[in-house]
């Protein structure tokens, strides 16, 4: 016979073993509920396609502005300075720029890229600025170049880095050297506007801020409209 001591502590047992029964289930149903939620957070490789293309897709609609209004700064330029010693150097930077417009043309039609909506601005804008610097001479007209492809070279450098960040390089090996090769040719004309005199220009420093500023400010508004 069982004293009334023991079956209580037997009830007691049960009891404890019920319950630890129960927290466990609870417990795993709670794991089980995690990881099938972290199974639907996973990103699908068709967002991950999306998220890429739209990363291109900003990348070529700002570079097709900037090469578009760097062709207009060349003309601008050429408008003022077109009959001076210094005219086949700018002709020089603007044929390469004439092949940089065109090919971005080429990329936005074949990526659907719907260029910004405010390309006729920039466009004037360009000209303008071009213009407006070849009037204060040879080293106002090398000051605006210098300004400019220091931030173009800038731009062009962080899409690489972030290509590559992104572990795209496979995927976009084309782009990616069309982009190497732009950045070179820009930094090309940047190094040749301070051999032939841009730093002489009147108020370099404050021109060079305005410029740059201008340009950061066209960049960012190029990438979202």
């Amino acid at each position: 016979m069982l004293t009334r001591g023991v079956v209580r502590r037997i009830v007691a047992c049960r009891r404890c073993c019920t319950r630890f029964e129960s927290t466990v289930a609870s417990n795993g149903a709670a794991s089980d509920s995690m990881e099938e939620e972290e199974d639907y957070e996973e990103e699908y490789p068709s967002d991950k396609y999306k998220r890429s293309e739209e990363m291109i897709q900003r990348f070529l609609r700002v570079d097709h502005a900037g090469e578009v209004g760097a062709n207009d700064i060349y003309a601008g330029q050429m408008a003022v300075l077109g009959r001076s010693n210094v005219a086949p150097l700018i002709k020089h930077m603007w044929d390469q720029e004439k092949v940089h417009r065109d090919k971005m043309n080429e990329l936005i039609v074949d990526h659907r890229v719907r260029p910004t909506v405010l390309l006729p601005f920039w466009r004037t804008a360009g000209f303008v600025l071009g213009a407006s610097t070849a009037l204060l001479g040879k080293e106002g007209a090398m000051a605006c170049t210098v300004a400019v492809e220091d931030t173009i070279v800038t731009h062009y450098t962080d899409q690489i880095r972030e290509i590559i960040e992104q572990g795209k390089e496979e995927d976009y090996t084309e782009l990616l050297q069309i982009i190497k090769k732009f950045r070179d040719e820009e930094l090309e004309h940047h190094d040749t506007g301070i051999e032939h005199g841009a730093e002489l220009a009147p108020q370099y420093k404050l021109l060079s801020k305005v410029i740059k500023l201008g340009c950061q400010t066209a960049i960012k508004v190029a990438e979202r409209v």
